[in-house]
């Protein structure tokens, strides 16, 4: 094939060669379609090498992409193009810019170059990702959506009333709208949100006040609501109305709004004053396309593990064909307070104590360890600033990355105490059996807390709970499992989560279930796990199963081994009563006749007789017991 050939120092990422000799430059001249060689020669030109035009004055222009199966024929021959191939006059160039052309066939592709691809490129805003990947955040479906729209308001009401320390009460109301559309309506009352702050919390991704903070709470990205939002607006085309109020003293406000998905920000509709009857809380109502369907994915079965992982909410649901179901609260009691706590240094990385470095205000690195981070006392920070070989005087910043890599091989090679725990509220063994009893009716109820441990520097709390027996399950069925994160329930992808995982690899058998292999135990079973953290790691932005670390399965696998102890215990004195009732039986069946039979015997009267039998029945059930 016949191509075109350029200089070495034309290439870029290639040398040039002072031994080899010059390559005249390509030119074109003016009104020519085609790429044609100085000197009337054709030669090859590699695939990816640039093209420089050269202007009657000599200046070289702007290189532009070539290809080799892009030929033209020199002013005295013909052309040699692919089979099937034929060229075409380019349009107009821009300046600086060679646009190229082939065409094959009946398609014919465009040459991009690094101008017109530069062009292209722009920004996306977090919302307009979102929207094109709303499987991303749970709307993967139209049931599983409706879900979704309800958990994430239910989420945010309950984090606002345990901050404000208020008991919750919910009020959960969905409509048929008809035509596979739903309103969806959630109310609380929580504190209620002051006026400034509407319009971002419901209308603006990726934001909130839990993202930077090291707490325990439901809500973590600053996501869900406003991502429910932006899914009704796409489906519907409106927006999501807020009703709202802070205090008795002040009227209640409303606000319709949409989310402007190009710049991620909100747009107001309308807003203003309105009558309401609740001296405090928010009301949230959104329409959304979605489906509903009674079962173990429904939004009944999202509400009614809520009320088990959260016994001290009352709640009110209405469904879609106008059933009302209240749950009311067991205890009166709200989870302990939590505390926002430092980073712990053994779940920092790299990149982010680069970051922290670049940020703080301290001027030495002692000071640094000792101020951004959690169990990080003067002695321990000149501990590890000895390990890293580093002054504990040295200024944060002057620290440069290499000195970055000693300070983190430092901090892993120093023991430090483990996180506080003050920021995690775990359910509480008591409150767990409480609300497991208040919608799965059972004869045998077990529960336990684990210690607090730690996995990349976060503390969490494992919780497990069971109740076997009653009618809460069939005898025949696999074990239901209740999956909770930070006191929410988790409906979907139970294969991928952690909890799941840690119950299979336990061996039920020992504890007098039975269970096939690799799989949940089989049984009138309800088993329940609950993570509590401050941060919570699931495998995905939509929060459905959590990610499977090694010290997060250890700790759910000892606590569920520790509630099948318990049951073992209760089967084996089920067993024994059992076998009591049975050798009672017996003795309360044949005891008579032989009474009767040593009577006719040996003569007794029917005082002797009587006192005999109960003479054997005392000895009998001496020896069963």
């Amino acid at each position: 094939m016949r191509g075109v050939t350029m200089a070495q120092d034309e290439i870029p990422g290639l040398l040039p060669d002072k031994s080899s000799k010059p390559v005249p430059v390509v030119k074109r001249a003016a009104g020519e379609s085609g790429v044609q060689t100085s000197g009337n020669r054709n030669q090859e030109l590699p695939l990816g090498a640039t093209v420089r035009r050269q202007s009657a004055e000599g200046s070289t222009a702007e290189p532009a992409v070539a290809e080799t199966a892009l030929t033209q024929a020199t002013a005295g021959g013909g052309s040699d193009l692919p089979l099937g191939g034929s060229a075409r006059t380019p349009p107009p160039e821009r300046p600086g810019e060679l646009a190229l052309s082939v065409s094959s066939g009946n398609r014919t592709r465009r040459v991009e170059t690094a101008e017109t691809m530069a062009r292209q490129q722009r920004e996306i805003s977090v919302s307009e990702f979102f929207s094109k990947n709303r499987h991303l955040l749970g709307f993967d479906n139209p049931r599983k959506a409706l879900l979704t729209a309800v958990k994430e308001a239910v989420d945010n009401s309950l984090d606002a009333c345990e901050d404000a320390a208020i008991l919750p009460e919910m009020d959960i109301e969905i409509r048929d709208l008809g035509s596979d559309r739903f309103r969806v309506g959630v109310r609380d009352n929580g504190p209620g949100i002051v006026r400034g702050q509407i319009p971002n919390i419901f209308g603006k991704l990726l934001y909130g006040s839990k993202f930077h903070r090291l707490k325990m709470s439901r809500g973590q990205q600053g996501i869900g609501i406003s991502a429910a939002g932006m899914y009704g607006q796409l489906t519907t085309g409106k927006g999501i109305l807020v009703v709202t109020r802070t205090t008795a003293r002040k009227p209640a406000l409303f606000m319709e709004l949409r989310i402007d998905t190009k710049k991620n920000r909100p747009e107001v509709l309308r807003e203003g004053e309105v009558v309401w009857e609740a001296d405090h809380g928010t009301e949230v109502t959104l329409e959304l396309s979605g489906k509903y369907q009674r079962g173990r994915q429904s939004v009944d079965e999202y509400v009614r593990q809520t009320a088990v992982a959260n016994p001290h909410v009352r709640i009110r649901y209405r469904a879609p064909d106008g059933a009302v179901v209240h749950y009311e609260r067991t205890t009166d009691q709200l989870p302990p307070p939590v505390e926002a706590i430092k980073p712990h240094p053994h779940g920092v990385e790299l990149g982010v104590l680069q970051v922290m470095l670049k940020d703080s205000p301290a001027r030495s690195l002692q000071a640094f360890l000792q101020q951004e981070f959690s169990r990080v006392s003067a002695r321990v920070a000149e501990q590890i600033c000895e390990k890293a070989a580093l002054s504990p005087r040295a200024y944060v910043s002057r620290v440069n990355r290499t000195q970055v890599e000693q300070l983190l091989k430092g901090i892993s090679e120093t023991r430090i105490m483990a996180p506080p725990t003050n920021c995690v509220a775990p359910i509480g063994e008591a409150q767990l059996v409480k609300g497991l009893e208040s919608v799965v009716p059972a004869a045998f109820y077990a529960s336990t807390t684990r210690p607090p441990a730690v996995y990349r520097g976060n503390p969490f709390i494992i919780e497990a709970a069971l109740a076997y027996g009653g009618g809460g399950q069939e005898g025949d069925q696999p074990a239901r499992l209740f999956r909770f994160a930070n006191r929410v329930p988790l409906l979907y992808q139970q294969g991928g989560c952690c909890s799941a995982s840690a119950t299979t690899h336990v061996n039920w058998k020992n504890y007098g279930v039975q269970q096939p292999r690799g799989s949940l135990p089989v049984g009138p079973l309800t088993i329940v796990v609950h993570m509590a953290s401050v941060w919570v790691p699931f495998t995905s932005e939509s929060k459905e199963a959590i990610a499977s670390y090694p010290e997060i399965e250890e700790e759910m696998t000892l606590a569920l081994q520790e509630c099948g102890r318990k049951l073992r215990i209760f089967l084996s004195r089920k067993k024994r009563d059992a076998e009591q009732d049975r050798k009672r039986s017996y003795i309360q069946m044949y005891l008579p006749h032989i009474g009767v039979g040593l009577r006719e015997l040996i003569g007794l009267t029917e005082p002797e007789e009587n006192q005999v039998v109960t003479t054997l029945e005392g000895l009998l059930e001496r020896a069963r017991d």
